[in-house]
């Protein structure tokens, strides 16, 4: 690597812990913390990891197993928080859609477990001369990259339909992640094919990665932005109501509850109809008598 070229990764390099602290105080002081959390400790934790690993580096190098095993394990972490704030995300999107909401939440436990398991699964495939670890915390960083991707697709996609603002922080943060998600996951596949050289894989993906915090420090700088008032929540209201009749049917413990109203309201029907027809029949065969015997009674008469 030249000299331009490692001079211009360092640069990078000390200046995402910078802006970093600067979105962090941005993010505490104007109170964004208490809505995201799990943001706020991944820009904090991203700078304790650069604290620890940046004395180790310039003293040892980068390939000690100190610093091996700092960078791994710092991108493990990195990985979980991510998608834990993916769901932060999801949260704040579907605020006003307890139902939706609600269903959400396991639908990211069974996505985080099944990304672990899919993990474990290619770490444990591979071949031993390639270390496990490291094969484990890529898939699995990866995986949360597409869910990123995916996250930002569906906002731009559905924000019409859910209210969502362009100009909310909420919907920054995924940008944010969906850009240095989105560059990273196109340069792997671009390195793979042998269409870059690794230094500038790390170039750019740092540049993508300064991208994504100068976006994030933008939308905490910006306007507190409410829901958008107008919009096509119809179909979104159906969603809602749909999975409410779906919970109130539930929290019987069991369907057959519903099942056994169903029945009785049934039956209480059609014996409600059979009592009509027998009414009528018993009218129409009635008449005839009284006029028959109106008929006699007229012709007794003198």
């Amino acid at each position: 690597m030249s000299l331009h070229s490692q001079t211009t990764i360092m640069a990078l390099w000390y200046s995402q812990p910078v802006l970093q602290v600067a979105v962090s105080l941005v993010v505490w002081r104007r109170g964004l913390y208490k809505q995201f959390p799990v943001f706020l400790g991944f820009l904090l934790t991203q700078v304790g990891f650069f604290v620890l690993g940046y004395p180790i580096y310039k003293l040892y190098g980068s390939n000690t197993p100190a610093y091996f095993g700092l960078y791994w394990g710092q991108e493990a972490l990195n990985a979980v928080l991510s998608f834990k704030i993916i769901h932060e995300v999801f949260l704040d999107v579907f605020r006003p859609y307890h139902a939706l909401k609600d269903l959400g939440t396991p639908v990211f436990k069974w996505a985080g477990l099944v990304m672990l398991l899919v993990a474990i699964v290619v770490a444990a495939s591979n071949s031993a001369e390639e270390n496990p670890i490291v094969h484990a915390v890529l898939t699995l960083q990866r995986s949360v990259r597409l869910v990123q991707v995916g996250l930002i697709l569906f906002l731009i996609l559905f924000s019409r339909f859910l209210g969502v603002s362009r100009k909310q922080v909420s919907f920054g943060i995924a940008l944010g992640f969906g850009l240095s998600a989105g560059a990273e996951l196109m340069l792997l596949a671009m390195h793979s094919g042998k269409l870059i050289h690794l230094g500038n894989l790390n170039r750019i993906n740092m540049m993508c990665c300064n991208a994504s915090i100068l976006v994030w420090l933008g939308y905490a700088f910006s306007k507190v932005v409410a829901r958008e008032a107008g919009g096509n929540y119809l179909q979104t209201q159906r969603w809602e109501q749909g999975l409410a009749d779906l919970q109130s049917a539930e929290a019987n413990d069991s369907l057959i509850p519903m099942f056994e109203g169903m029945v009785e309201r049934a039956f209480s029907r059609s014996s409600n109809l059979e009592d009509i027809d027998r009414h009528l029949s018993f009218g129409k065969t009635s008449q005839p008598t009284r006029s028959k015997s109106a008929a006699a009674g007229s012709k007794s008469q003198p």
